[in-house]
C-alpha cells in the first residue's frame, strides 16, 4: 500500500512525515480503498482483512485513537498500548474513587476534563510519544497535538476505529455507561466525516497516517507502539 513501509514481524512500521504531504493516490487491495503517497502521507485500510499484529510509529510521534463511544477505543488504548497513554477514562475513573457514590458524574465532569488536559499536556511538555483517546468531535485537540508534532519535528497518526452505531451501543450497554442520544448524533457525523474523507485518500489537517480499523483488525494488535530513535 505505501512502497515505504517497513514490515517488522508480521508489524506495520509507519513512516514519519518527511515534510507536507502531496496529493494522495486512491488504490485498491483486498477489494477495499486504500491509499498511497510514495513516502509521505498515507491512508491504511485494515477493515475487514487479517491485519499486523503491531503498529509501530515513529520516535517521538503522537498517535489519536478516534471512534464512536464504544467502539473499542479504552479496550484497544489499556491492552495494546507500551507507551505513555492519555484516556480521560483513566482521570475519570481516579476522579470516581474518592467521590461519594451518590454523586453523579455530570456534577465533577468538569474536573475530570481539566485533569485529562492537564495531564496531556504535561505529557506533552515532557517530549515522550504518546497516545490519545478522541472521541472525534475534538477537532481542536488534534490541531493541538498536530502543532506540538510540527514543533517536534516529528508526526502526528490517527487511528479510527469504524464500527456500526449498533455496536457501539451494545458496547457502551457491556461497558455500564452511555452517553445522549444528542451527543451520540454528534460523534457519529463527526466520525463518519473522518471515515469518508479517510476512504477518499484526504486525511485530517496535520496529520501524517491514518490507520481505519474495524472491531476485528483492532482486536488483532497486541501493541501499538514506536520505534526507538
Amino acid at each position: 500500500m505505501q512502497h515505504s513501509s517497513a514490515y517488522v514481524s508480521n508489524g506495520v512500521a509507519i513512516p514519519q512525515q518527511a515534510g507536507p504531504a502531496r496529493r494522495l493516490a486512491v488504490v485498491r487491495e483486498d477489494g477495499r480503498a486504500a491509499v498511497r503517497d510514495g513516502e509521505r502521507a498515507v491512508v491504511r485500510d485494515l477493515r475487514g482483512r487479517t491485519g499486523p499484529d503491531r503498529l509501530l510509529f515513529g520516535p517521538g510521534d503522537l498517535v489519536v485513537v478516534s471512534g464512536l463511544p464504544g467502539s473499542g477505543k479504552t479496550t484497544l488504548i489499556q491492552r495494546a498500548v507500551r507507551a505513555p497513554r492519555l484516556d480521560s477514562q483513566d482521570s475519570r475513573d481516579r476522579w470516581a474513587g474518592f467521590m461519594p457514590r451518590f454523586l453523579p458524574y455530570a456534577v465533577y465532569r468538569p474536573l475530570v476534563r481539566i485533569a485529562h488536559y492537564a495531564r496531556l499536556r504535561r505529557t506533552l511538555r515532557s517530549g515522550a510519544e504518546a497516545v490519545v483517546h478522541d472521541c472525534g468531535t475534538q477537532a481542536w485537540v488534534r490541531r493541538w497535538l498536530s502543532r506540538e508534532a510540527r514543533r517536534r519535528g516529528t508526526s502526528l497518526h490517527l487511528l479510527l476505529l469504524d464500527v456500526e452505531p449498533s455496536t457501539a451501543l451494545a458496547g457502551q450497554r457491556d461497558r455500564g455507561r452511555g452517553v445522549s442520544r444528542y451527543a451520540f448524533t454528534r460523534h457519529r457525523g463527526a466520525v463518519g466525516r473522518l471515515v469518508r474523507d479517510a476512504e477518499k485518500g484526504e486525511l485530517p489537517p496535520g496529520c501524517a497516517s491514518v490507520v481505519l480499523l474495524d472491531r476485528e483488525s483492532a482486536g488483532g494488535l497486541d501493541v501499538v507502539g514506536f520505534r526507538t530513535a
